[in-house]
C-alpha cells in the first residue's frame, strides 16, 4: 500500500487501510496521473493515448488505462520511442501531407 502510494508511511495501523476509498485508488491509475501531468488533454484523450501504446513506464510500454502505478514509477512515465508525441516518426496524415507539399511545389517549378 505504500509502494502504491495509497498510505503514508506513518498510515500503518488497521483503520487506515479500512479507511481507503475508491477515489484513492482511481487517483493511482495511469490514465489519472497521464492526465494530470498535463501529457494529454483530457482523461479521455488520456484512455485513447495509452490504448494506442504512446506511453511507456520506465522501458515497459503500457497499454492498460488502469495500470496501477507505484510512487517510484511515476517520474518514469514518459512517451514511447514509437510514438509521434516522443521524437519517433511522424503519423500517416502529416507523412502524406509532407509528401504532397513536396510533390505540389515539384510540378510547380516545370
Amino acid at each position: 500500500m505504500f509502494k502504491m502510494g495509497l498510505l503514508s508511511q506513518d498510515e500503518n495501523k488497521l483503520d487506515y487501510v479500512l479507511g481507503l476509498t475508491v477515489h484513492k485508488f482511481m487517483e493511482r491509475r495511469l490514465q489519472t496521473i497521464i492526465f494530470k501531468q498535463q501529457l494529454a488533454r483530457s482523461i479521455h484523450n488520456a484512455r485513447v493515448l495509452i490504448r494506442q501504446r504512446h506511453f511507456k513506464v520506465g522501458k515497459q510500454l503500457v497499454n492498460i488505462p488502469s495500470f496501477m502505478v507505484r510512487v517510484s514509477s511515476e517520474r518514469n512515465i514518459d512517451y514511447a520511442p514509437h510514438s509521434p508525441f516522443g521524437g519517433g516518426r511522424p503519423g500517416r496524415t502529416k507523412r502524406k501531407n509532407l509528401k504532397n507539399k513536396k510533390g505540389g511545389d515539384d510540378a510547380g517549378d516545370e
